[in-house]
């Protein structure tokens, strides 16, 4: 190697290596080291909750590290071991992954001294998804879903507001609507499409696995595509290649599907006038709201001292009473005494807990393999649903997708 290499080579390797010292943690006993992937509006929250808590002057303070590309950077660190952070937020569809890798932690170590951070104190999905082969690895910050917005200006326009009297919008409900609309106007969206389809999975009682196999190329994912096909082959869905979300933020569209957390963007848009109900289903029996969890988890690091466990349970008690914060995100707030309060029924969420049925039909996969299933579904269907590709020829290519990438991860794992 010429020796200006080198010397770019050792300089990138320095850069990577302080980087890594800056974001990790654990060598400051009184100092709580924690990352979190929350590089949007909601990182801010994450700052004021962190903000309040260490203003209670705590014994061990919290610092909140936002780490963009988080899970890669996990990766490197856990490899090398070292600035591992002190506590981390993982997805939870990451959990059982994380879990069969052996680099979680189990949270009981951190709240065995907080007898109200239990399973009845949350929703019992976002609780459940932390809990691997009988151990809970984490406590869940919150559920945040795909829903439907509607703008109710021209669902009055149109005199569709009957459409909403049992909350559920079904497809046929939509394809009523067909040659009713002014030519620049939509009925739906295509906003988190691949969300959309894997809630229709559920509507028609499938699932994304059969026995521990990558289930995609099933008759119910075809008919989950074909079911949303017909709204766009109606030409009621906004036109491919088209910003759909924006497209409602402009009065254009009926239904956005998009998430909970859009709903403070929404709220900035001036005359937008605008609800919010379940994702359409195939039926008006069953509606399935795709979802997933932010939860608080600890990745295997040996310079934890137990005092600092401590102090992350005593973060993690903090949160679950003062999360009222985080529902400003748009966030459905995990944890019922927040949920629960009359102040939370001021944030537009909170329909969906606003009764069992609704908070039931919030759905988190929690498959090993489900991300490599939705990136199959996320790469795929907007091609599928726009008729650009031949649905039973791509069902077969997405099997191979995730089939793909399970075989190239269990690989990599015996490395």
């Amino acid at each position: 190697m010429k020796k200006k290499g080198f010397v770019a080579t050792l300089l990138m390797v320095f850069a990577a290596s302080m980087l890594l010292s800056a974001c990790g943690g654990g060598n400051d006993s009184k100092t709580i080291t924690f990352w979190t992937p929350l590089t949007g509006d909601d990182g801010a929250y994450m700052d004021e909750i962190v903000k309040q808590y260490n203003a209670t002057n705590p014994e061990i303070k919290v610092k909140h590290v936002i780490t963009s590309d988080m899970y890669t950077k996990i990766s490197t660190v856990l490899n090398s071991g070292k600035g591992v952070p002190d506590l981390a937020i993982i997805h939870a569809d990451r959990v059982p992954g994380f879990a069969k890798q052996g680099v979680l932690e189990p949270i009981e170590s951190a709240i065995k001294g907080q007898p109200e951070i239990k399973q009845d104190n949350y929703l019992p999905q976002a609780w459940s998804t932390g809990n691997v082969g009988g151990t809970q690895y984490t406590v869940p910050l919150d559920i945040h879903s795909n829903v439907m917005y509607y703008n109710k200006d021209l669902l009055k326009k149109y005199n569709a507001e009957s459409i909403l009297d049992d909350n559920v919008v079904t497809i046929d409900e939509m394809l009523s609507l067909k040659g009713k609309l002014a030519p620049d106007e939509y009925v739906v969206n295509d906003a988190l499409l691949g969300w959309v389809i894997l809630a229709q999975v559920q509507d028609l009682g499938g699932d994304i696995q059969e026995n521990g196999k990558p289930a995609v190329n099933t008759p119910v994912m075809k008919q989950a595509f074909e079911n949303v096909k017909k709204i766009a082959d109606a030409g009621l869905m906004t036109p491919f290649g088209e910003d759909g979300y924006l497209m409602f933020q402009s009065g254009k569209v009926l239904f956005s599907t998009d998430g909970t957390w859009s709903s403070t963007a929404h709220a900035k848009v001036e005359g937008l006038n605008f609800g919010v109900t379940n994702v359409y289903s195939p039926t008006a029996d069953k509606f399935t709201n795709r979802a997933s969890s932010h939860l608080f988890a600890m990745f295997k690091n040996d310079k934890r001292t137990d005092e600092k466990e401590a102090g992350i349970g005593a973060f993690l008690e903090f949160v679950r009473e003062h999360s009222l914060e985080w529902a400003k995100a748009g966030q459905i707030v995990a944890s019922k005494q927040v949920n629960e309060s009359p102040e939370y029924k001021q944030f537009m969420q909170s329909f969906f807990t606003s009764n069992d049925q609704e908070t039931k039909s919030l759905y988190i996969y929690t498959y090993e393999y489900y991300p490599y299933v939705a990136e199959a579904v996320d790469t795929y269907c907007a091609d599928i649903v726009r008729g650009n590709v031949d649905l039973d020829e791509t069902l077969q290519k997405m099997q191979k997708f995730v089939e793909d990438k399970i075989a190239e991860s269990s690989k990599q794992s015996t490395k």
